[in-house]
């Protein structure tokens, strides 16, 4: 059930229906809101129901046996002492250890199985033994990667002592598949989401304002600019052939608007649901593609994942805490196991060594340029502020290649395309239309004019504070666009497959 289909309008009108009917009784709007829940999953395939139901029922055990205290010796949540627990230091581990296996195991047989089995037999088979690989060729369960590493935070954070488990099973089943983030996120945190759920709610005259803002950009983005690109895209990297390097770049160029069109279009479609409802879900995108260093990139991209990354894997294996060559195995170590948790493909994997290795760059040279940059003029810094994101959007592009692309051997085809002279063939208009610049330039021009707006208020909620007759256009403009200029076919989000 795609956000961007008649059938989910109706969904959640009836849904929305029964939660304002129950408003006024908290435990019922959540069991309105774990039905509509698991009915939404269920559209997808209702047997992977089931996985979702283990994740939920383990971790919430697991939860209250981390958690588990002397009744005469409570703590209360504000207080700042440490903790005694029932259970042993040891004890506790190895029930930490039960929900990392299961939630980890099931994450790793769905989606890494087959991968694993086959890379294995490929290289038995180079040092010369035959191996025919034994493949599962199991459908991947849709949002397994995301609610995975949801329940994940909350173990983990409970077992640190950083939240205290949650007693009532409904409400930690509707943090677990709270149907608007469910399949593609953000990812959110129990300490965050499990308040709200705990909590009477109505929406706000705000929240309802913002939530329909956030739904129609989200839509516009995701029909009108993501959709359409999808086409140019496609068609470049399925050939059958390497296209010319104008070809290549466009294709890169519109890649790199149609994954985030596509992927913050589903953020902003699930924070405005949410809105509407009365939850606040944490901010995934934050103009990525103004970053300055490969580091700002990742605080503006994907922030639910990179700190997910940041607080539960780059931290402890040490972070910065060992060392400047310690820092960096584990800048790398986080960013390869990044890639690999976007897809069951040695790309993915090249990918995330590709942005480690931006990252380590960065901290070798960033002290250095930094020194330097004490003693620029204003206008000096504003110059090589404008040319650091010049060149870290074009450093990105190059990992969209990578991510895109749908073999090693295809990126290599079409990085040497590129090294030809392709610039050229963009300065007459036959080499536009042929390129596919031209489509390029119509639908990116939409996202370009409100991302510099954006920037230059510092405000992604800029169309919020124009006055009513802007703010008026701009909605009309992005709905008729939606109803104009919508693709043919409804296609499902890029990340839906991670």
């Amino acid at each position: 059930m795609l956000f961007n289909s008649k059938i989910f309008v109706l969904f959640f009108v009836v849904v929305y229906g029964l939660y304002w009917v129950t408003q006024r009784d908290r435990r019922a709007q959540n069991f309105v809101l774990l039905g509509a829940s698991y009915v939404f999953y269920a559209t997808w395939d209702w047997r992977f129901l089931g996985l979702i139901l283990i994740s939920t029922l383990i971790d919430y055990g697991c939860g209250l046996l981390l958690d588990k205290r002397p009744l005469e010796i409570e703590h209360d949540a504000g207080e700042t002492e440490a903790p005694v627990y029932h259970y042993t230091k040891c004890a506790r581990r190895r029930i930490l250890l039960v929900s990392l296996i299961c939630n980890l195991g099931i994450l790793g047989f769905f989606k890494y199985f087959d991968f694993f089995a086959e890379s294995t037999a490929r290289l038995l088979t180079s040092i010369g033994f035959g191996v025919e690989p034994y493949l599962l060729q199991i459908v991947l369960p849709v949002g397994i990667s995301f609610y995975t590493f949801q329940t994940l935070s909350y173990t983990i954070d409970v077992y640190r002592g950083e939240l205290r488990a949650h007693r009532s099973l409904l409400d930690f089943a509707v943090f677990v598949a709270f149907f608007p983030q469910l399949v593609a996120g953000p990812i959110v945190r129990a300490k965050e989401f499990l308040p709200q759920v705990a909590a009477p709610r109505r929406p706000t005259r705000n929240q309802i304002g913002e939530g329909n803002y956030l739904i129609l950009w989200g839509l516009f983005k995701k029909v009108v600019i993501a959709d359409n690109l999808a086409e140019l895209v496609d068609a470049t990297f399925s050939a059958n052939q390497t296209p010319a390097g104008a070809v290549v770049a466009v294709a890169v160029y519109a890649f790199a608007v149609q994954i985030y069109c596509d992927f913050s279009g589903y953020t902003d479609i699930a924070r405005g649901l949410a809105k509407l409802m009365g939850f606040e879900l944490r901010l995934n995108f934050n103009l990525p593609y103004f970053a300055s260093n490969p580091q700002d990139f990742w605080r503006r991209w994907h922030i639910s994942l990179s700190t997910w990354l940041r607080d539960y894997l780059y931290v402890p294996l040490g972070g910065s805490r060992k060392g400047p060559r310690r820092t960096c195995i584990n800048v790398m170590l986080t960013m390869m196991l990044g890639g690999l948790w976007h897809g069951a493909a040695w790309t993915f994997v090249l990918w995330g060594v590709y942005q480690g290795s931006l990252l380590v760059l960065h901290r070798i040279v960033a002290p250095s340029i930094e020194g330097v940059a004490r003693s620029w003029s204003v206008r000096t810094r504003t110059v090589a502020r404008v040319l650091g994101i010049a060149i870290v959007f074009q450093l990105v592009c190059v990992g969209w290649l990578i991510f895109r692309a749908e073999s090693i051997g295809q990126i290599g085809a079409m990085l040497s395309s590129l090294a030809s002279g392709w610039p050229m063939v963009l300065l007459t208009p036959e080499g536009w239309s042929k390129s596919g610049a031209n489509v390029l330039l119509l639908y990116a021009c939409p996202l370009i004019v409100m991302q510099l707006a954006q920037y230059a208020k510092n405000d992604l909620s800029v169309i919020l504070r124009a006055p009513a007759p802007a703010r008026g256009l701009a909605y009309a403009l992005m709905f008729y666009g939606i109803v104009l200029f919508q693709s043919y076919r409804a296609q499902p989000f890029i990340y839906f497959q991670f």
